[in-house]
């Protein structure tokens, strides 16, 4: 928790917080380092905001890692990204446990190496029985594709056309095990949600700071929290009449 004591008291707290970390390459050339240096800046940066959401309530936080478009990069960043992510796991999962906390990966395995996927599956069972906040990392991720695969799995149950509903659909998802994010975050000043949860942001709450990923604090979760609690959130209907 930071300094300030219960700096969110009263507040409604959101059960879900999605965040696009945005910014990390632009944070990077501001000071003249290479884009790697700004991913890992990023990286290193998850580690206090998981902890502060978990300190004040949040039970779920979900960030986008690496979206399936990524691949497009030039080989050598598509590299470095395996690396840290590699490097994440090697170096954060063992702390993570140690704090409750639960791991999912959100996204498509095929693609990352044995040895990443190996990673990957291992910090996903050691965490599974953890009752603290859940850390969904959204890697080789994308919305569409989650969407995709979701009908894929449906046809392979033999599930026919007429029987698929929207309920059905949210179960096969990779964030099936997950409520919907009550609000999504983007860093970086960028307003687009980039194929990030497009089915499961539906009615979400955004809210977007011009703040890059690497420079992202706590006290900017508060900001994000308080505009939420502020919102009403009808879902498509009306307010009550009073």
């Amino acid at each position: 928790m930071s300094s300030t004591e219960s700096p969110l008291k009263g507040l409604r707290i959101p059960a879900h917080i999605a965040i696009i970390m945005d910014g990390n390459g632009r944070w990077a050339k501001q000071r003249g380092l290479p884009r790697m240096a700004g991913h890992r800046a990023g990286t290193e940066n998850i580690r206090a905001i998981v902890k502060e959401c978990d300190a004040i309530g949040v039970r779920y936080l979900t960030i986008y890692a690496f979206s399936t478009e990524n691949w497009t990069r030039p080989s050598l960043e598509v590299q470095g990204l395996m690396q840290i992510l590699g490097d994440f796991i090697d170096r954060e999962t063992r702390n993570l446990h140690e704090q409750h906390v639960k791991l999912q990966h959100l996204g498509r395995l095929n693609g990352l190496s044995a040895r990443l996927r190996r990673k990957v599956q291992h910090a996903i069972d050691l965490t599974h029985a953890n009752t603290g906040i859940t850390l969904a990392v959204a890697f080789n991720y994308g919305g569409r594709a989650d969407i995709v695969d979701a009908v894929r799995d449906l046809m392979t149950q033999g599930v026919g056309p007429d029987q698929i509903n929207e309920q059905m659909i949210s179960d096969h998802l990779y964030t099936r095990e997950m409520p919907d994010p009550d609000i999504v975050i983007r860093t970086s000043g960028e307003r687009r949600i980039s194929n990030f949860m497009i089915w499961q942001a539906a009615y979400s709450e955004y809210w977007f700071t011009p703040v890059l990923w690497p420079d992202f604090q706590p006290e900017h979760i508060h900001q994000a929290i308080r505009d939420y609690g502020r919102r009403e959130r009808r879902f498509g209907g009306l307010p009550e009449q009073s």
